[in-house]
């Protein structure tokens, strides 16, 4: 790294760190700051195994401030930064605006409607994190309908029902009441029934092709004034598994000259051969299409705001026409924009996701490559984070951004005071530069560092020395040179090894000595699991004794959930800087 380069790092870090410290009344922390300061500064990227050990001392020097001294400070590097805060504090509790007329109705009561067709990947996040915070702005009533009524191209994934629940609840919710829409065949069967005595549908035998073609052009279909008696007689071969799949549908009737083509006589109900898999539903061959299940569902279960993609704006009115033949209310439809998330090489896609699974290049839905609810929950990344990062995209109906960093902000707020601090030295892995293995001498048998930085009272870690200690390759001093081992003290670069100096923490406040981060070179073999691959390294001895499943900070790398601790090496999965 060039002067010029360590000269602009040093600057934002004492700007992000000033910011960071008065943000949360608290020290600035170096993982905390990393994030935001390699997003805003991707030229610091390359040096991303160095930055952490030049803005370490730069924060040290902020913590060493007062509150009124930084605030001065700040104003004077970035007085706009200034204003991001004063802004802040003044700013609204609520997240979400109001739901359309939500004090007409005495309850507001909204729906998730999962396909089950697999786990959650993390777009699916956004619907139980906006509708759950919805409930809880209006004390309202929330149901999980799985729409489950294709066995074919969306077929239903018999775990994916319980997976789904266990995600609602991770993410924080709890749904008032679940229901399975494939448990429901003879209710859309009985207001099919009776649509069609209202004269509002009928059966069609055309090909697909055929009635598009017709569809297309405006005309109507040749079955479209069948009457009524024929349509029944020919629904209930339908639902009694009399044709084949293709051979007949039964259509609601439109306008088949409305300016909307996908508007005019759209199917209702299709045939299907293949079984479903749930063994409750996998006698019917006649299954409802979306658009008549979902819409027959919402009336019946009473909901009153519906929030679906801009996508798919046909569906409510689609599904207009049946509440018209009914004289139903349609419920408040709050139309969104898709989320997108560019953090991962894996697109948000079930479909995909499931592929590269069986094909070996993801080893489950909970990968940390994977731009899954499982992969995040792995991590140690808590619910209540992505639910605030989703709620504060809001319902616009453009397209918006996800950036994992906020996530990764509101996990940081919630786990930082409580997750306990410890080293871990990178030998091999993306990103890294290797480890080397270092001789001491002359200094104390271990290191004491602190168990959390901000809190004294917690203790300190007992980290012995041993004969050597690694140090990551760009923390090794050049020889004659010093560095300050944490928790340890000054050791200086002699004839290859590391010798004891004696020297306080003045040589780090003044800005002479970096500190490092380091592990006795008999320490534990670990292996965190990351979004960009493995890295392998040495940990501190202590970092085995905890309990699997806890969450600690490898100070200058970030925070890792320890997941497999009887393992060779240990297996801890990253979170976060």
């Amino acid at each position: 790294m060039d002067d010029d380069v360590r000269e602009q790092a040093e600057e934002a870090a004492e700007v992000n760190a000033l910011f960071n410290a008065l943000k949360h009344d608290s020290d600035a922390q170096v993982g905390a700051i990393m994030g935001p300061l390699m997003g805003e500064n991707p030229e610091f990227r390359e040096y991303g195994d160095q930055i952490a050990g030049v803005i370490a001392p730069v924060v040290e020097r902020v913590n060493g401030m007062d509150a009124a001294e930084k605030r001065e400070r700040l104003a004077e590097l970035a007085p706009e930064r200034v204003e991001e805060l004063d802004a802040e504090d003044e700013e609204d509790d609520q997240i979400l605006s109001d739901l359309p007329n939500a004090e007409e109705y005495d309850e507001v009561r909204m729906r998730l409607a999962p396909n089950p067709n697999g786990p959650w990947h993390l777009g699916s996040a956004r619907m139980p994190a906006v509708i759950g915070t919805y409930k809880e702005m209006y004390d309202g009533w929330m149901l999980c309908r799985f729409d489950d009524t294709d066995p074919e191209t969306k077929r239903p994934d018999l775990d994916a029902y319980d997976e789904i629940l266990d995600a609602i609840d991770y993410l924080g919710f709890e749904p008032d009441e679940v229901i399975k829409a494939s448990d429901r065949l003879d209710v859309y069967y009985d207001h099919a029934r009776e649509l069609i005595d209202l004269g509002g549908a009928y059966t069609c035998s055309c090909t697909g092709e055929s009635f598009s073609e017709l569809k297309n052009s405006g005309e109507p279909c040749p079955h479209r004034e069948k009457d009524v008696e024929t349509v029944r007689e020919e629904f209930e071969a339908m639902v009694d598994g009399e044709y084949d799949s293709g051979e007949m549908v039964l259509r609601v009737k439109t306008d088949i000259e409305h300016k909307n083509p996908a508007l005019r006589d759209f199917v209702a109900f299709r045939m299907i051969d293949t079984p479903h898999p749930r063994e409750e539903a996998a006698e019917y061959r006649c299954w409802p299409m979306l658009d008549f299940q979902s819409g027959i569902d919402d009336h019946l279960t009473g909901i009153t705001h519906i929030i679906r993609g801009i996508d798919l704006q046909d569906s409510a009115k689609r599904q207009a026409f049946v509440y018209d033949y009914f004289g139903w209310e349609y419920p408040e439809v709050v139309h969104w924009g898709h989320v997108q998330i560019d953090a991962y090489d894996v697109p948000m896609s079930t479909s995909t996701i499931i592929e590269k699974i069986e094909a070996g290049e993801l080893t489950g839905w909970d990968d940390p490559r994977a731009p899954t609810i499982a992969s995040l929950r792995r991590r140690g990344i808590r619910g209540e984070a992505i639910v605030d990062a989703m709620a504060e995209l809001g319902t616009s109906s453009s397209n918006v951004d996800l950036a994992m960093s906020s996530i990764y902000s509101n996990n940081r707020d919630l786990v930082d005071e409580e997750t306990d601090r410890a080293f871990f030295v990178r030998e091999e892995g993306p990103g890294t530069e290797g480890a080397v293995a270092m001789p001491i001498s002359g200094g104390p048998d271990a290191g004491e560092p602190l168990v959390h930085p901000n809190h004294e009272d917690r203790g300190r870690r007992h980290v012995p020395v041993g004969d050597e200690v690694v140090l990551e390759a760009g923390d090794v001093p050049e020889e004659g040179e010093r560095v300050w081992l944490k928790g340890y003290g000054c050791v200086r670069a002699e004839d290859g090894g590391l010798v004891a100096t004696g020297d306080d923490l003045d040589v780090v406040r003044e800005g002479d000595v970096s500190v490092v981060h380091w592990a006795p070179a008999e320490g534990p073999r670990l292996r965190l699991r990351t979004m960009d691959g493995d890295v392998t390294g040495i940990a501190e001895p202590g970092v085995v004794d905890y309990d699997e499943d806890t969450l600690v900070q490898f100070e200058r790398v970030g925070f890792a959930r320890l997941d497999d601790l009887g393992s060779d090496p240990a297996v801890a999965y990253y979170a976060h800087p």
